[in-house]
C-alpha cells in the first residue's frame, strides 16, 4: 500500500496563487527540480518512465475546472496508444476515458520517452500513467480528508470528485483551487485491484480512429498552417553521388518559385503551391549534374557480401558445451533479404523559423527529443531554440524517412524565415532513401539425443546493426548532405536484453549445449536502421523452421517437440491455446495444402505469441495463399482488448507480405525497388480468409507490449507450412513464386 503524503510532505512550492490547478505539468519541471535538494544520494527506481521522470506534474494536470490532461513522451502511430494510456489514467483516476485529453510528445510540453519503440509504450509510459494517476488519486483523497477532518480509508473518490460517508462531496477541480502540487513519485502506488478494475480491461474505441475515417486533419500530411509554402528535396540518384554543377536558372525562373536552396549536395525548390514545387523540383532534377560512382554489392550473392563484412563477434547466450561429435543432424543457412517500411504516405514535415529566432517542426519522428537534438546540431543552434512536436504520419512505424523529412523542413526554414514550410517526399525518395531493415544471414546446427529432445545448438547471425536512429546529425540525410557535414556515426557491436540484430536470437527453449554468436558488420552497403522487430523477424524464422525439422528428425509432432523443450508455463500456454483453437493434429490436410505452426517470446523477455496457419500452394504457379491463421498471445494485463487483437492481426499479416513478397533491389550503382510495381506487398486479393487472435490475459501482471510479437512466429508458421505441402525447406527470404515454384519442382 502506498503511503499517503499528507499536507506537511507537500512541496513548499505547491503554492500557485490565482492558477486555480493541480499542475500535474512538464513546464516547471527542471526550473524547480533545480531548487529541490536531493533526500538521498541514491533514489529509489520508480515505476516504467518515472524513474526518468520522477515528478508526478510530468505526467497529469489537473485544472480548476476539472480539466484532466495527461502528457506522454511516446507518439501514437496507429498502433491505438493513445487509448490505451487513457485508460489506465482513467481506471486510477476514477474518471469516465472521455474526461482525458491526452497530450503526446512534444518537446516544449512532454516528459522525454527516447523513442517509441521496440513494444515499449506500455512497458514503460504505461506503467508511469497508471502509478502517477494512482499517486494522484491518493493525494486527491489526502486533501479531500484534510478538509473534511476524515480519515482517507472513508472517502471515495469517482467522476471527478471525492465523497465522503455523511455526504460530504468535493471536486477533483475545487480540491486543486489555489494549490500547485510538485511531488515526486512514489516506489509503491495503491493501485486498483484486478478484480476492481473497469474500464482496464475493456474494448474501448480508439480515439483516433474517427478523425481518419471522417477526412479530419488527422496526420502531419494533412497540416495546413497560414502562411505556408510548399518545398520539395531534390535527392542524388544514388548514395554514393555527389552534386557537380547545377543550373537552376530556369526553375528559379519558374512560375510561384520562391527560391531554390542548394547547400553542399543539398538541393531544394521552394514554391507559393504545392504543384509548382513539384514542377520545379523536376526541372532542377534534369539540370544537376552528379558524380554517381558503383558502390553497391552484388545483389545476386548478397549472403557472400554480407559475411565478407564482418568485423566483430560477440556472444549473445552460451551454456554447457556445444558438441557434434557424431556431426549435427541439421544444419542450415538463412537468409533475409534488405526490406523497407513502404510508409503508405510519403514522408512529411513542417517547419517555421519563428521571429524570435525560435523554431517549431511538426513531425511523424518516433523521437521528438532525439530528433530535436540532432537537428539542433545541423542547424547550430541551441536546442532550447528547437521545439518538436509529434504529428501521426499516414504509415509510420519503426524508423523511416519521418526524421529525414523534419531535419529537411528545418533547414529550408531556416532560408525562408517567417513562413511555415512544408516539405512532402515522393513516392520514389520514400522507397531509395527511407533506412532498410538489414539484409541478414543466419547458420543453425542442432542435434538431438537419443531421446528426441536437442542437445546441442550453435545459431550464428550476421547483420548490421539496426537502429541508426538520431543520434546526432550525421543520422539524418541533410546533416550528411548539407556543405559542412556531419559523419554518421560508426556503428558498434552492442548486446543488451532488449537485442538487436541478435533480437530473439537465443531460443526459449531448454537446450543444455548452447552458444549463440552475433557476426557484427559495422559497414552498411545499403542505409539500415529499425524495421520493426530488428532482428527478431529473421532470427525467429530461422530458430522456429530449425525446430520443424528437429521435430520431423525426432518423428515428433511439431507442438509436441516445442512443448518438451518448453519450461515456461506462459509459453507453455499459448502454444496449447493456439494449437487447440485452430484444431491442430486434427482433420485431414487437403491436398496442396499445408499447415505450420510457430511460437517465440518478443525479446525473451516481452509478449508470448504461438501461431498456427494453412496456407494452399499452388504447385504451377508458385502462388502461396494463407487461407487462416490462428494466434494465441500473452501480452500480460490486457488495457485494450481490442486494441492487441487489432496490433496483432496487423502484425500477421505485415509478415505474411514480408515473408511472400517483399525485398529492396538495387543494381552496383542504385536501389531500383523505387515504386509498388518493383517491391510488391500483399495486396487484398492474398489476405487470409479468416485471422484469429485469442487473448491470455494475466490482470496484475505487467505490460508486456504487443505491437512486434507476432511477425517472426507468422513467418516461421508460414515458411513450416510451406515445407508440409512440399516437402522441401526454403530457406531464403522471401518465399516467392520463382522460389515456391522451383521446390515444388524439385519436391
Amino acid at each position: 500500500m502506498m503511503d499517503i503524503l499528507t499536507r506537511h510532505e507537500m512541496s513548499r512550492r505547491g503554492l500557485l496563487a490565482g492558477t486555480g490547478a493541480l499542475i500535474v505539468s512538464f513546464s516547471t519541471i527542471r526550473a524547480l527540480a533545480q531548487e529541490i535538494p536531493s533526500a538521498a544520494p541514491e533514489k529509489p527506481k520508480l515505476p516504467g518512465s518515472l524513474d526518468d521522470d520522477r515528478y508526478l506534474d510530468s505526467w497529469i494536470r489537473i485544472d480548476s475546472d476539472g480539466k484532466i490532461t495527461v502528457f506522454t513522451g511516446k507518439v501514437e502511430l496507429g498502433q491505438g496508444i493513445g487509448t490505451a494510456l487513457i485508460q489506465v489514467a482513467a481506471e486510477e483516476l476514477e474518471v469516465d476515458p472521455s474526461e482525458i485529453t491526452l497530450v503526446t510528445a512534444d518537446t516544449g510540453r512532454t516528459p522525454d520517452e527516447g523513442f517509441t519503440a521496440g513494444s515499449q509504450s506500455m512497458q514503460n509510459s504505461g506503467t508511469a500513467i497508471r502509478n502517477a494517476a494512482a499517486q494522484v488519486r491518493g493525494l486527491l483523497i489526502a486533501e479531500a480528508a484534510r478538509r473534511f477532518n476524515l480519515p482517507p480509508d472513508q472517502l471515495r473518490a469517482k467522476k471527478k470528485s471525492v465523497s465522503g460517508p455523511d455526504g460530504r462531496s468535493t471536486t477533483y477541480g475545487e480540491l486543486v483551487s489555489g494549490q500547485f502540487l510538485h511531488v515526486e513519485a512514489q516506489p509503491q502506488s495503491q493501485l486498483k485491484q484486478p478484480d476492481a478494475l473497469s474500464i482496464i480491461g475493456r474494448d474501448v474505441q480508439r480515439i483516433d480512429i474517427p478523425g481518419k475515417v471522417t477526412g479530419a486533419a488527422a496526420y502531419v500530411q494533412d497540416l495546413r498552417l497560414e502562411g505556408m509554402v510548399h518545398a520539395r528535396v531534390i535527392r542524388p540518384p544514388s548514395y554514393g553521388a555527389t552534386l557537380k554543377d547545377i543550373d537552376a536558372t530556369a526553375a528559379a525562373a519558374m512560375a510561384g518559385v520562391i527560391s531554390v536552396i542548394r547547400d553542399g549536395s543539398f538541393l531544394a525548390v521552394v514554391a507559393e503551391k504545392e504543384w509548382q514545387a513539384i514542377k520545379a523540383m523536376r526541372a532542377v532534377e534534369k539540370a544537376a549534374q552528379w558524380d554517381e560512382p558503383a558502390t553497391l554489392p552484388e545483389q545476386t550473392d548478397l549472403a557472400a557480401a554480407l559475411t565478407a563484412l564482418e568485423k566483430d563477434v560477440g556472444t549473445v547466450a552460451e551454456s554447457g558445451h556445444p558438441s557434434f561429435p557424431n556431426g549435427a543432424i541439421y544444419e542450415a543457412t538463412f537468409t533475409r533479404p534488405y526490406q523497407m517500411h513502404g510508409s503508405i504516405g510519403p514522408s512529411c514535415a513542417v517547419a517555421h523559423l519563428k521571429a524570435d529566432g525560435s523554431l517549431d517542426i511538426w513531425s511523424h519522428t518516433q523521437g521528438v527529443f532525439p530528433d530535436r537534438g540532432a537537428i539542433a546540431q545541423m542547424l547550430a543552434m541551441p536546442e532550447e531554440k528547437v521545439r518538436v512536436i509529434h504529428m501521426e504520419g499516414s504509415g509510420c512505424y519503426g524508423h523511416n524517412g519521418a526524421d529525414d523529412a523534419a531535419a529537411d523542413a528545418a533547414l529550408i526554414a531556416m532560408k525562408i524565415p517567417g513562413r511555415p514550410v512544408r516539405v512532402q517526399w515522393m513516392r520514389e525518395q520514400e522507397h531509395m532513401w527511407e533506412p532498410y531493415g538489414p539484409g541478414m544471414v543466419s547458420k543453425v546446427r542442432a542435434s538431438l539425443d537419443a531421446s528426441g529432445r536437442i542437445d546441442n545448438w550453435t545459431y550464428d547471425v550476421w547483420s548490421n546493426t539496426h537502429s541508426t536512429r538520431p543520434g546526432n546529425a550525421g543520422s539524418l540525410l541533410a546533416g550528411r548532405a548539407k556543405e559542412q557535414p556531419t559523419p554518421l556515426e560508426p556503428p558498434k557491436l552492442s548486446i543488451s536484453p532488449n537485442g538487436s540484430g541478435d533480437r530473439n536470437a537465443d531460443p526459449l527453449y531448454a537446450i543444455p549445449n548452447r552458444r549463440v554468436l552475433w557476426h557484427f558488420l559495422p559497414d552498411m552497403p545499403l542505409r539500415v536502421s529499425a524495421l520493426r522487430g530488428l532482428g527478431a523477424y529473421a532470427n525467429v524464422f530461422s530458430i522456429e523452421s530449425a525446430m520443424d525439422e528437429l521435430a520431423i528428425a525426432a518423428k515428433a509432432d511439431p507442438v509436441e517437440f516445442r512443448l518438451r523443450h518448453l519450461e515456461d508455463d506462459r509459453a507453455s500456454d499459448v502454444v496449447k491455446l493456439a494449437a487447440d483453437k485452430f484444431g491442430w493434429g486434427r482433420g485431414e490436410v487437403p491436398s496442396g495444402h499445408g499447415r505450420g505452426f510457430a511460437f517465440a517470446r518478443y525479446k525473451n523477455r516481452a509478449a508470448y505469441l504461438a501461431v498456427a496457419l494453412e496456407a494452399k500452394i499452388e504447385r504451377e504457379t508458385g502462388r502461396v495463399q494463407v487461407l487462416r491463421a490462428v494466434a494465441a498471445i500473452d501480452a500480460g494485463q490486457a488495457v485494450n482488448p481490442d486494441g492487441i487483437r487489432n496490433q496483432t492481426e496487423g502484425g500477421i499479416l505485415q509478415s505474411i507480405s514480408w515473408t511472400l513478397y517483399e525485398a529492396v533491389t538495387f543494381d552496383r550503382t542504385r536501389i531500383t525497388s523505387t515504386d509498388w510495381a518493383s517491391y510488391p506487398i500483399l495486396r487484398f486479393g492474398s489476405v487470409p480468409e479468416s485471422v484469429e487472435v485469442h487473448i491470455l490475459d494475466r490482470p496484475g501482471q505487467p505490460f508486456l507490449g504487443t505491437g512486434e510479437a507476432a511477425q517472426g512466429p507468422t513467418c516461421a508458421a508460414l515458411a513450416n507450412a510451406i515445407r508440409n505441402a512440399t516437402g522441401k525447406r526454403l530457406v531464403d527470404l522471401p518465399l516467392s513464386r520463382n522460389r515456391v515454384k522451383e521446390a515444388t519442382r524439385l519436391g
